[in-house]
């Protein structure tokens, strides 16, 4: 696959979630981000509201990291986080109810924010696929799909299993089969990296270290 460096930079959702980010660091984010061409910044709860240029949304997470939340608190989050300017928000889902197979109550989760974040707002839903089987995968796909999602997403990147893989992807986008975006996330590092992402089926990506992704990508002479 042969990519313009501008064409990668409009599939990166570019992050910023470390715990210790502080307003300033946010602002130097998006200053970041429009002058790359990324597609959004994705930003943590707290740090909304946040202006950004014509072109770039405004992402953000919601029961983050574990997951571990009750489904009306993560609702909750959800439908602030919108109300605060957020057009799209990342959710983790229940890692056990998915390991354990309960994909109704995976489903049920991921209805509840759904519910929050109205179209044409987007929800996609992070499964942590590294700590999961590929049935588990398949599974909470599904569930996604059926709750409404408009993008599954392999991880939050804060999970000790690791983050992306190309197999996971690849799964998750044959489990989809182009009804969902794909966003593969965590452990993205390397213009190679993304672009096998991509390759595999990945729609979005989320990247924190965009511009060495990209200065990576010109100095291999990748494009």
């Amino acid at each position: 696959m042969t990519l313009t460096r501008a064409e990668l930079a409009r599939y990166v959702d570019h992050t910023l979630l470390k715990p210790e980010s502080s307003p300033a660091d946010v602002e130097a984010l998006i200053e970041e981000g429009a002058e790359l061409g990324v597609f959004s910044v994705c930003v943590s709860p707290s740090m909304l509201p946040v202006s950004t240029p014509e072109g770039v949304a405004v992402a953000t997470v919601c029961g983050f990291p574990s997951g571990k939340h009750h489904s009306s608190i993560k609702a909750a989050e959800a439908a602030l986080s919108c109300e605060q300017g957020a057009d799209e928000v990342d959710m983790v889902i229940d890692v056990a109810a998915a390991l354990a197979g309960d994909f109704a109550a995976v489903e049920d989760d991921i209805a509840a924010v759904r519910a929050a974040v109205p179209a044409p707002k987007i929800l996609k839903v992070i499964i942590e696929s590294a700590a999961l089987t590929d049935e588990a995968i398949v599974g909470a796909c599904l569930a996604a799909e059926s709750a409404g999602a408009d993008f599954v997403k392999t991880s939050t990147g804060f999970h000790p299993a690791g983050g992306a893989s190309v197999h996971a992807v690849k799964l998750m986008a044959e489990t989809v089969g182009g009804r969902l975006g794909v966003k593969a996330s965590g452990g993205i590092r390397t213009w190679d990296d993304a672009v096998a992402m991509i390759e595999a089926g990945a729609t979005r990506l989320g990247l924190s270290g965009t511009r060495a992704v990209l200065d990576g990508g010109e100095a291999a002479g990748s494009y």
